[in-house]
């Protein structure tokens, strides 16, 4: 089936939004055409999310200004019920669904086939199995989505929105928590919704994909429409001289400046052994039987960046996480910090041994959503901020304030709540909540997920400052451009163990991938 794309069946215009003390949406435009992939990106608090939640009603009509027609027709949402009857869907970046219930009853819930109040759930189970047909995932309906992976859950989404017939699929960060293959996956599936006449909006920060998969892009910066392209995924020569976007003409257009080193490696020289780990073995909480960390040995080095790599499902986050006393049971194995046997048994124990980790998690296990930015930031560091039990909040708003400047985190002021903030801000308040523990080993997973282009070479450039000021920083990170290009030393893990080290100077993506997937 061809589509045509010569009509738009989306069309935002001067839209604006504001909330207290900040314009969130200054006279934005967006027009995407029927049948089309359109990218929507920008940097963290350029708008994204602020103007997919006025397409979707969580904003409703009269909360902003500015027209939105659907296929043409002016239309008011006041709820996500009128955007989901105008067939707009939108999958956001935390993944909505109830673990503890079916995959059937999430696929259905909120849009039960039901009559006199009495649910029909043959009608249901067939619903189920036709959207998930559909996404071309082969689960049981009956499963429970807490034993699903990650990948799964992704599509399980989109099967949920497909059950609705929708005209309009907004996608926000779809690929921050898969792997490769998923990926790849989820990429093909929205070209043959494509196909099928199904318009997306795709939010990423991830340009490769961007420039993979849109037929057309929006930038926002500042809450601005800077820059609109009609044809992007396009070949390189056209009749009519067009050519496609490069990544570095969208960051361009993103941070407002020209970004040419997208990974600024700094010389570093590795002192003494701060931290060693010797024949870490760890077990699965909930399968006890389940050996998810097997006999691993490794050393932490003074004024060093050791990045971890590997697949998702290796065991990097379990093992980081076990370090600190937050998982695992049935544990063996010995930590030594400066050469002294430590043992320890919660992060608030670790911490006091110079020890921080950032949470891969930071809805769930970084931040204290409906309090503000201040209490966020200083909670792990009351101690250091006080003396003889007394705390200078002062000196914490001082402290607080300064992150806030050098991370460039968009926020009103340090009393804004951090579920107000967008999600790279968020996590920016993560970063500056634990460096503001002053930590001698510094572990980050995933410290740039959700975060624009211009935002991760700030973090970059602070993680070399730290380790030049002689801190130790272990990164773990699913990207792999990201592992090699900033690391010093990179330990690659496949199946709960080291499977390779690699020096800065002899890393490949082609020996990480071996490594990944358990070559040798």
């Amino acid at each position: 089936m061809v589509v045509q794309m010569d009509e738009y069946v989306l069309e935002m215009d001067s839209i604006t939004k504001d909330f207290p003390g900040v314009r969130a949406l200054d006279q934005v435009t967006l027009k995407v055409r029927k049948g089309e992939i359109h990218a929507l990106v920008g940097e963290n608090g350029a708008g994204k999310s602020t103007l997919m939640k006025v397409l979707s009603g969580v904003y409703p009509y009269g909360s902003y200004t500015g027209s939105l027609k659907i296929k043409g027709k002016e239309r008011h949402f006041y709820g996500i019920k009128d955007s989901e009857a105008a067939g707009i869907a939108i999958i956001y970046q935390e993944l909505t669904m109830v673990p503890l219930r079916s995959v059937c009853a999430n696929i259905c819930l909120g849009n039960e086939v039901e009559k006199n109040g009495i649910v029909n759930w043959p009608l249901q189970y067939k619903r189920t199995q036709d959207a998930l047909k559909a996404v071309k995932l082969d689960i049981n309906p009956d499963t429970l989505v807490r034993d699903l992976s990650m990948g799964q859950w992704q599509l399980l989404e989109i099967a949920r929105a497909i059950a609705k017939n929708i005209d309009i699929l907004i996608l926000d960060e779809p690929t921050g928590a898969l792997n490769e293959e998923e990926t790849d996956n989820l990429l093909s599936l929205l070209r043959e919704l494509k196909a099928k006449g199904v318009t997306c909006i795709y939010i990423s920060h991830k340009l490769e994909e961007v420039l993979a998969i849109a037929d057309s892009i929006t930038i926002l910066r500042d809450g601005r429409t800077v820059y609109s392209a009609p044809h992007l995924s396009i070949p390189e020569h056209d009749p009519e001289g067009r050519r496609r976007m490069t990544e570095g003409e969208i960051i361009s257009h993103m941070v407002g400046r020209t970004i040419t080193n997208r990974y600024p490696r700094e010389p570093h020289t590795p002192g003494e052994t701060v931290m060693e780990v010797r024949n870490w073995t760890v077990y699965d909480p909930k399968r006890p039987s389940r050996k998810l960390i097997d006999n691993v040995s490794f050393k932490i080095r003074k004024g060093e960046i050791l990045g971890i790599g590997g697949l998702m499902g290796a065991g990097r986050t379990e093992l980081a996480m076990s370090l600190i006393g937050a998982y695992g049971v049935k544990i063996s194995g010995q930590i030594l910090i400066d050469g002294k046997p430590v043992f320890l048994h919660n992060p608030g124990e670790a911490i006091k041994h110079g020890v921080s980790y950032l949470s891969e998690d930071r809805k769930g296990l970084g931040l204290i959503l409906i309090q503000n930015v201040l209490f966020n930031s200083t909670l792990p560091s009351l101690d250091i901020l006080g003396h003889n039990g007394v705390i200078d909040h002062d000196r914490g708003i001082q402290e607080t304030n300064r992150f806030v400047q050098e991370l460039r985190i968009k926020t009103p002021g340090i009393e804004q709540k951090v579920m107000n903030l967008s999600g790279g801000n968020q996590q920016k308040v993560c970063v500056a909540k634990w460096m503001m523990t002053k930590p001698r080993i510094l572990i980050l997973d995933e410290p740039t997920r959700g975060i624009d282009v211009g935002a991760k070479q700030e973090i970059y450039m602070i993680m070399n400052q730290l380790v030049k000021q002689g801190m130790c920083i272990v990164m773990i990170s699913s990207e792999l451009p990201e592992v090699l290009g900033v690391s010093d030393r990179i330990l690659i893990m496949h199946e709960g163990s080291f499977n390779g080290e690699l020096d800065w100077k002899d890393a490949t993506p082609e020996k990480a991938m071996l490594y990944a997937t358990g070559g040798k």
